[in-house]
């Protein structure tokens, strides 16, 4: 038989904590009273009261400085991650991918060791290979773009990509099993541009060819 969940006293603390920030009771830097004055408040005790703090704190909404209190460092928890992909359209994927890869092109051409290069190529290539189906053909593409992101040498930017990609994955597969176009000559023609761009340290033309290339696959999914 299903049970109701009681939540923890502690979320339910952090939580009405959050919604008195977003209120605006305390603004951004300002120091919050002290846990004497914050549990009746609350009504919870002080050990509830520093774990609801702890965990507004992992979430990057408060700041504990030793000997001074406990600071409002965001107005607002950021959503997760994953929900965000999750609810967003493709479109706005794509649009993300453009601001990430376009950078991380300019970077790389830059940036790139021959190491990086060499990894570039061995990705090109595979991804011209890699036509047997369409899931491995997207696999490929995905791989040469990482080593592209990867030779920004950003590990943010590696990060965002990193997270956009299972998000995508299922939309191009099924978007190129109703195009068919993913065996095109044109289409690895620009990827050999792209790498071409990036190993001739022409940050310039690697970041228009990435976003060229981004942008229309996003008019070919509007």
């Amino acid at each position: 038989m299903a049970q109701i969940q009681r939540t923890p006293l502690a979320d339910q603390a952090a939580e009405l904590l959050l919604r008195r920030i977003r209120a605006g009771e305390w603004q951004l830097g300002q120091k919050l009273p002290g846990e004497t004055t914050l549990a009746p408040q609350l009504g919870v005790g002080r050990s509830t009261v520093r774990e609801a703090i702890r965990q507004l704190a992992g979430r990057g909404v408060l700041a504990t400085r030793q000997g001074a209190g406990v600071f409002v460092t965001a107005l607002d928890a950021p959503e997760d991650w994953d929900a965000v992909l999750r609810r967003a359209d493709i479109v706005s994927v794509i649009e993300a991918r453009i601001a990430i890869e376009s950078e991380a092109a300019s970077l790389a051409a830059e940036r790139r060791t021959a190491a990086d290069v060499r990894a570039i190529r061995r990705a090109l290539e595979h991804r011209r290979a890699a036509v047997s189906t369409i899931e491995d053909h997207v696999d490929a593409d995905t791989a040469f773009h990482r080593t592209i992101v990867a030779a920004a040498h950003n590990p943010i930017l590696l990060d965002l990509f990193d997270g956009l990609t299972p998000r995508l994955r299922q939309t191009m597969v099924e978007m190129l099993r109703i195009r068919a176009s993913f065996r095109g000559a044109e289409d690895h023609g620009r990827h050999v541009r792209l790498t071409d761009t990036i190993v001739g340290h022409d940050a310039e033309a690697a970041a228009a060819e990435s976003r060229s290339h981004l942008r229309e696959l996003k008019a070919a999914l509007a």
